[in-house]
């Protein structure tokens, strides 16, 4: 009976760990360059007790356990803006951004100039191009991106010039990245950034949104909480009868 209780408890931690992953897609669904998440158990198998004593063969107990969080990299929807500066990625790979802990990667492509001239994210981090920071001059009009992420730009005497080149990386596996927040992952360790494929472009005047599915990400919730529900009517039978045993015992 307790194996019982303990077993529906574990079952009750995945789900609500779960809630929580499909509430957080949710929340970021109209989130710029946001990755949805799912959750990826493992199942716990309890040893079994041994008695020659037993009329059969006790069976193990399966307990579950939320083994991680992965992240799905799909490609997100593009949706046009046609802000200069607003970019986004089609194709695999990562925008290198400049941050207080080191180069971090993103694919949240609004970005906006400081008051340095320097290209930099929402959160204010420069963007990284071939040979550091991109740094428009101050007359700097006509910015165009081109499909490589080569900047220009044209200055004060309307001559055109090349402003930096946007550096794209990837990674032999995504899935090894660290999530920090606000749209960042770290490369973690021993997972080192490498020159984004040619099929990696840069699209200007538009932005990737979210890749979560609403409609799947409501049917997750659905089932979840159904689930939920039932493990806790069952612990609440489980209990009664505990209960009645107990007093049916205080009986004899």
């Amino acid at each position: 009976m307790e194996n019982a209780l303990l077993v529906g408890l574990s079952r009750q931690v995945a789900l609500r760990r779960e809630l929580d992953v499909i509430a957080n897609n949710i929340a970021n669904i109209n989130t710029t360059g946001f990755k949805s998440e799912s959750m990826m158990f493992e199942q716990f198998l309890d040893p079994t007790a041994r008695h020659e004593m037993f009329p059969v063969n006790d069976r193990r107990i399966n307990f579950v356990l939320d083994r991680a969080t992965l992240q799905d990299f799909s490609q997100g929807p593009l949706q046009r803006t046609e802000a200069p500066l607003d970019l986004a990625i089609n194709g695999p790979g990562f925008f290198a951004v400049q941050t207080a802990n080191g180069e971090r990667y993103t694919r949240g492509g609004n970005f906006h100039l400081n008051t340095q001239g320097q290209l930099v994210n929402a959160s204010g981090n420069p963007v990284l191009g071939a040979s550091g920071p991109i740094v428009f001059e101050p007359t700097d009009t006509g910015i165009t991106i081109a499909a490589d992420g080569t900047v220009s730009a044209t200055n004060a005497l309307g001559q055109v010039g090349e402003r930096g080149k946007i550096r794209l990386v990837n990674f032999d596996n995504p899935a090894r990245l660290v999530q920090e927040g606000h749209g960042l992952w770290g490369a973690g360790a021993n997972n080192t950034p490498l020159v984004a494929d040619v099929s990696t472009r840069v699209v200007q005047g538009a932005l990737e949104k979210s890749n979560v599915v609403a409609v799947r990400e409501m049917n997750r919730m659905i089932e979840v909480t159904r689930a939920y529900s039932t493990i806790t009517a069952m612990q609440q039978r489980t209990d009664e009868l505990r209960r009645k045993a107990i007093e049916k015992l205080a009986e004899a």
